[in-house]
């Protein structure tokens, strides 16, 4: 049987720095580069993935949009959010005010796409001697928002790829119950 194929959008939300573009370059491209270079509105990159779910054979098209990091164009974010079947709020575990954001970003995404799947992911986990921000916190966050969290590192790749299937499932999870 022929996989079915399917193209969805992702939004990748978090404040400037903390590392979307680095995630979502390791994941498509498997490079890092450390090198900041701020995203300016929006860039959207496309990856092809080829997944079984519940018997099903997928072709998902994830085309992922990486979102300006500067909380005030809320406006204009609201607009890049249309049409999300998932979304992945980042935090940069080694600067605070970076998690202490993530509930500001959620509530402008959850105002557009209100049952959509979210996963909080604490980034530049390698960087473990300047942690600010601790499992516990991001337990708390997450469970406090019916979601689930994962530390990855783009330098290392660490849940970097568990990110993206975990997103990629649950979407076609979720696509499958509401058929």
């Amino acid at each position: 049987m022929e996989p079915k194929k399917i193209m969805k959008k992702v939004c990748l939300l978090g404040d400037g720095a903390v590392g979307k573009t680095s995630l979502i370059r390791k994941f498509v491209f498997d490079s890092f580069d450390d090198k900041y270079i701020m995203t300016f509105g929006t860039k959207v990159t496309k990856k092809e993935l080829r997944l079984d779910v519940g018997g099903q054979d997928y072709e998902l098209i994830l085309m992922m949009w990486d979102i300006l990091g500067q909380r005030v164009h809320d406006n204009l974010h609201s607009s890049y959010y249309q049409g999300a079947a998932g979304a992945f709020v980042v935090c940069d575990v080694t600067r605070r005010e970076t998690f202490e954001g993530a509930n500001e970003w959620l509530r402008v995404f959850r105002s557009v796409s209100p049952d959509t799947p979210i996963i909080f992911l604490g980034n530049k986990s390698d960087l473990a001697d300047r942690r600010a921000v601790s499992d516990a916190d991001l337990q708390k966050l997450s469970d406090g928002n019916c979601a689930r969290y994962l530390l990855t590192s783009a330098k290392t790749g660490a849940n970097v790829e568990e990110a993206f299937l975990s997103m990629s499932n649950a979407i076609l999870e979720g696509m499958r119950r509401s058929q």
